[in-house]
């Protein structure tokens, strides 16, 4: 997009207004989940669906399975872990980083992310603080590190010891060689080749992206289009801080003069976008065709599907209340007698409504996947629906019995 000076409005007219359910179906047919799930499942749909996404965000959490794969199964109902592993591993077609959290990131935004490294590099030399979590010898401990990976090929950080006798521990208590693989793999020097178990395996960057790694960084306005662009076609309707936070990216600032560029070519407009609880409009951004994208969404599918706690509509609690009146808190890290509800607790996706929350526990040693809490926020006979839902869970898990323990709440 040519730069273009944001100009004042001479007269004021009405911005359009968009209902809640008009912008829930946009975010939802941006984030996948209006299309047919029982569409035949492959890595090259997969990939698709990822790059349609955006990203998918990679947690440890393995309560159930890995957050990672609950999001990707329930746009896919034929999806297995095996699809995500080899465009990781084997196709290269995905790679590892970070967002707002660490995702799976499709391999061809590769390029965009060499801001991010320059920046955390920067951010690195200038904060004491990271420095610290390496300990004083860390530019050493650093170049120890590299070189130790460019001779010796692909390691773990628990393939080394701990040599700091008597002094504090690195990031979150880890070794500072540890530490200091987190830190090349963010400032891109590293890569994680694969994951062994859920460890990673790190090694140089062009080494497991020769290719991308020898591309340049985008020049930075057309990096902040693509952050922008991008982003507000993910979201369907977005404030520009809502834009600038998918990624991560760019800053407030840098949105903010995209969104009053795009309106000055016609490309955008602003809105005002209602919310289910009768709270006050709030001006936000939409494509200037937002009505025709509107019009071209399928009906949602007529089901019910358990969401990962980290799936993309629920990323931002706030707009998830405001355009589902679902108020969610994952309680992981809740002291228990605080939970309201539960440890790992799964929405309840029916249509395009939030309509429950369950708490699973797949009890690895006997094949049995349970149903330990069921909290509905309105239950127009949606049992069945519900139960189907949780078979659908119990097939991508492979366990061999379900047990209903508490499902009348």
């Amino acid at each position: 997009m040519p730069a273009v000076a944001a100009t004042r409005r001479t007269h004021r007219t009405a911005l359009p207004v968009i209902r809640a359910s008009e912008a829930r179906r946009l975010l939802l047919g941006a984030q996948g989940l209006l299309d047919d799930p029982r569409r035949k499942a492959t890595a090259k749909g997969v990939l698709s669906l990822i790059e349609r996404m955006g990203f998918v965000q990679v947690d440890s959490i393995n309560v159930v399975e890995r957050a990672h794969h609950l999001t990707l199964a329930s746009r896919l109902d034929g999806y297995r872990p095996a699809f995500l592993a080899g465009l990781l591993e084997k196709d290269r077609s995905l790679f590892e980083h970070w967002t707002h959290d660490a995702s799976a990131i499709p391999t061809a935004f590769f390029p965009h992310w060499r801001h991010r490294f320059d920046r955390f590099r920067a951010r690195f030399h200038d904060n004491a603080w990271l420095r610290e979590r390496l300990g004083p010898r860390y530019r050493k401990v650093m170049e120890d590190m590299l070189e130790r990976v460019r001779r010796d090929g692909p390691v773990l950080s628990r393939d080394f010891d701990h040599d700091r006798k008597g002094e504090p521990g690195g990031w979150w208590g880890w070794k500072p060689q540890k530490a200091a693989l987190e830190v090349l793999w963010r400032a891109g020097e590293l890569a994680i080749a694969r994951r062994d178990g859920f460890q990673k395996v790190y090694d140089l960057m062009e080494r497991v992206f020769p290719e991308m790694h020898a591309l340049p960084a985008p020049d930075p306005h057309e990096h902040t289009d693509w952050a922008c662009r991008s982003a507000l076609e993910r979201l369907g309707i977005a404030t520009p801080a809502e834009i600038a936070a998918f990624w991560r990216a760019i800053g407030l600032p840098a949105a903010r003069k995209w969104c009053a560029e795009a309106v000055c070519l016609g490309e955008a407009v602003e809105v005002l976008v209602e919310s289910v609880d009768g709270a006050p409009r709030r001006k936000a951004m939409a494509f200037a065709d937002w009505r025709e994208r509107l019009k071209q969404l399928p009906s949602p599918p007529d089901r019910a599907r358990l969401l990962s706690p980290f799936d993309p509509i629920l990323r931002d609690r706030k707009r998830a209340l405001r355009l589902f009146g679902f108020d969610y808190r994952f309680e992981a890290f809740v002291p228990a007698p605080k939970r309201k509800h539960g440890y790992y607790v799964m929405p309840v996706l029916d249509g395009e409504e939030l309509v429950a929350r369950v708490e699973p526990k797949f009890r690895r040693d006997s094949g049995t996947l349970e149903v330990r809490g069921v909290w509905w926020e309105r239950r127009p006979n949606r049992d069945a629906r519900f139960r189907e839902a949780v078979e659908r869970l119990a097939t991508l898990i492979g366990a061999t019995s379900i047990d209903f323990l508490k499902i009348g709440r």
